[in-house]
């Protein structure tokens, strides 16, 4: 496979992914931006294991999907995360159904 065939490729898996994720999206309730990759969530719980420099922060997530173009399944009940680093948590409001 040559530069730009594996190019194309990539592009295709990068655009598939970005519609699943237009279309699973409104099914959750929290966004969590790490800073390895980025979940969709229903629940989300964090601890701090320790207060030292740096803080060690475990978060819990359940019911998750995974932006990773490259795993076979996204969707996985329970995800754990430690890390040292900034956690980004958003909670998604859902849309307002329109009559």
């Amino acid at each position: 496979m040559g530069e730009e065939e594996l190019d194309d490729y990539e592009s295709t898996l990068e655009l598939a992914l970005v519609q699943e994720y237009k279309d699973v999206a409104a099914m959750f309730q929290y966004a969590v931006e790490t800073d390895r990759r980025f979940y969709l969530a229903n629940s989300v719980d964090v601890e701090v294991l320790s207060q030292g420099t740096p803080t060690l922060v475990e978060v819990t997530l359940r019911d998750a999907w995974v932006w990773d173009m490259y795993r076979t399944v996204r969707f996985v009940p329970s995800v754990r995360i430690l890390t040292f680093r900034d956690v980004n948590i958003e909670h998604l409001e859902k849309p307002t159904p329109t009559i």
